[in-house]
């Protein structure tokens, strides 16, 4: 019965901290959001065709593509950028596919 009582403070413990960490996680990709929003509109704002700049942000903004908001300003810039380089941006949805798309998985493992 103790070691039952023990066992289960244990979890209790650990899903506490797994808790602790989920929260943060969505702390920073929030906190990701609202630094990558400003540059995203900033580089459609102005029209900007500079390939470094806007790859270098999709690697940034997919890292945060897991959450629904990181997942519409991933495609906002995507969708910006298929007319520019179509090619890079097949890569782009790809790399959001491999990452983050369950279906695209799923049917993977088949």
């Amino acid at each position: 019965m103790k070691q039952q009582k023990e066992s289960n403070q244990e979890y209790e413990t650990t899903l506490n901290e797994l808790k602790k960490l989920a929260q943060s996680l969505v702390s920073l990709n929030e906190q990701a959001y609202n630094v990558y929003l400003p540059l995203v509109d900033a580089i459609i704002q102005s029209n900007s065709k500079d390939e470094n700049e806007i790859g270098h942000l999709l690697d940034r903004i997919l890292d945060i593509a897991c959450s629904e908001k990181g997942l519409l300003l991933y495609k906002k810039l995507c969708r910006y950028y298929w007319d520019i380089n179509p090619n890079a941006t097949a890569f782009y949805i790809n790399a959001y596919r491999e990452m983050w798309d369950e279906e695209s998985l799923d049917k993977e493992k088949k």
